[in-house]
């Protein structure tokens, strides 16, 4: 987590930018003389707008920008007309988790839109917001958006020069065979449990085990996943609590040194988020403690009720992915996997046809969809290669999978750059090499399929690099045969 590869500072960049935009979006709403609970909205209204928004293109970005207001501004009506009114609210509540987890089904847009629609209910519970704050609510959002848009799009405009990464389609199935679905169900059983015991342990905090809930479901497909994100989130937030302890306390709500470790800690959200979950919930954890110490009420008695409300939401996340329509870990990892072999094999194919002559061949976006995937499959195989797994058998074997899809990976960008070279010479060889890994694939994804081993050997030039790559991929399909047990549906995957 602390030499995490960075490839053009993209992440440095983008922490950055969110800091300067939400900076701008909290300083608009100053110098528009709003409050401070309509001025932690806008940098909160901000921080989503850049942190969730992840379409694959910059037009769709900006088209799910300004879809945002659409699904935050009735939640807003809605949360703050029934702040009041107890059971209406928590069904309410309730209701906007389903739809926001159900919207994921649509892509990264669904994703935006439920997330922000969620946070906007959240948002009114942290704030304690009422009817008669609302039109001023609407401006300090609206305001916080256009601030965000105009940094993201038009000031530091990064996505025009360096493509955003498309974020790998969902799951397919229909009904509750959809993982998306399922999720739907499962995180409104699991935040109807942690709305009522959060409720019992405080009346007014609440809101905190329904929102870590929340947030444990989000970017997971399988219990497995879930588990561990909530065991990270726990983790990340008795660290920040403690370092709010030594801080945040101290500061008592100072406005000059507050915002200063506000934006670093909002740099250290966007930094860490694609590294580690604990070290975001770190930073999130820092930047909840210092904004109570702006609104008055940060002491560390509200620290400890913090801890217990996460506490109650991951226990009732994990009840509910075990016990509420559970997506086996054993699934996910199968989908994803074949998945991933399926993209080696469109990858090759599109550069050995480039190699062969063919000018309409182009294999970038197959190689840029496979970085994609191998992130998931990562994801998908942290619950049997995380340091408390006892399963150290199977640890080690889903870690072998990681190091030989890393190098199908490898070889994959090799033949890419080869075949992006016009000098590169034809070879009919080619054909018969990616023929044979056409056959390692559909092995692999096939029961009782096993991949041949390599024939040939390597050659140091020309089209024999090619070849050579072609050689190395072959043989990382026959060793993931092993490990994969002949079939990604093997016992490795299982849990």
């Amino acid at each position: 987590m602390f030499v995490a590869p960075d490839p053009g500072r993209l992440r440095l960049k983008n922490s950055v930018r969110a800091v300067i935009g939400i900076a701008l979006a909290v300083a608009a709403a100053e110098l528009c003389g709003f409050s401070l609970v309509a001025s932690i909205t806008a940098g909160l209204a901000a921080l989503l707008a850049l942190f969730t928004v992840a379409d694959a293109t910059v037009r769709a970005q900006r088209i799910t920008t300004a879809l945002l207001p659409a699904a935050g501004f009735p939640v807003l009506a809605l949360a703050t007309t029934l702040h009041g009114v107890t059971v209406a609210r928590d069904v309410a509540f309730l209701a906007v988790v389903f739809c926001g987890v159900y919207a994921r089904r649509w892509g990264p847009r669904g994703h935006a839109l439920g997330i922000f629609a969620f946070m906007s209910f959240f948002v009114t519970q942290f704030l304690h917001a009422v009817p008669a704050q609302l039109p001023e609510l609407y401006a300090a959002v609206s305001l916080a958006l256009l601030a965000a848009g105009a940094v993201r799009f038009l000031i530091w405009p990064i996505e025009r020069r360096i493509p955003p990464v498309a974020a790998p389609p969902g799951l397919p199935g229909t009904g509750l065979a959809r993982p998306t679905t399922r999720q739907a169900f499962q995180a409104t059983a699991a935040c109807l449990v942690a709305l009522s015991i959060g409720q019992a342990l405080s009346e007014d905090r609440w809101y905190w085990a329904v929102g870590t809930v929340w947030w444990i479901f989000v970017n997971t497909s399988s219990r497995g996943e879930t588990l561990v994100r909530g065991f990270r989130r726990v983790l990340g937030t008795v660290i920040g609590i403690a370092v709010v302890l030594v801080v945040g306390i101290p500061l008592h709500g100072a406005p000059v040194p507050t915002a200063a470790l506000v934006a670093v800690a909002v740099f250290g959200i966007f930094y860490t988020a694609a590294v580690s979950y604990s070290w975001m919930m770190l930073a999130v954890t820092i930047m909840a403690g210092l904004l109570y110490g702006l609104l008055g009420v940060l002491d560390p008695s509200l620290l400890v009720l913090r801890l217990a409300e996460t506490g109650v939401g991951a226990l009732c996340a994990a009840l509910a992915v075990l016990l509420v329509l559970p997506v086996t870990t054993h699934a996910t990892n199968d989908a994803w996997i074949q998945r991933v072999l399926h993209c080696v094999h469109a990858a090759t194919a599109e550069a050995a046809a480039r190699l062969a002559g063919d000018p309409e061949a182009d294999p970038a976006p197959q190689a840029a969809e496979l970085e994609s995937l191998l992130g998931r499959v990562r994801m998908s195989l942290a619950p049997l290669v995380h340091p408390l797994s006892p399963f150290r058998a199977r640890k080690a074997r889903a870690r072998h999978v990681i190091e030989l899809l890393d190098d199908c990976a490898r070889e994959v960008r090799g033949l890419m750059s080869i075949a992006a070279d016009p000098a590169a010479s034809h070879d009919a060889r080619l054909a018969a090499a990616c023929w044979r890994v056409e056959a390692a694939v559909e092995a692999l994804t096939t029961p009782n399929g096993t991949p041949e081993p390599a024939v040939f050997a390597p050659h140091p030039a020309g089209a024999e690099r090619a070849l050579a790559h072609l050689h190395d991929l072959e043989r990382a399909l026959a060793e993931l045969a092993a490990p994969l047990g002949s079939s990604p549906r093997a016992p490795l995957v299982r849990s």
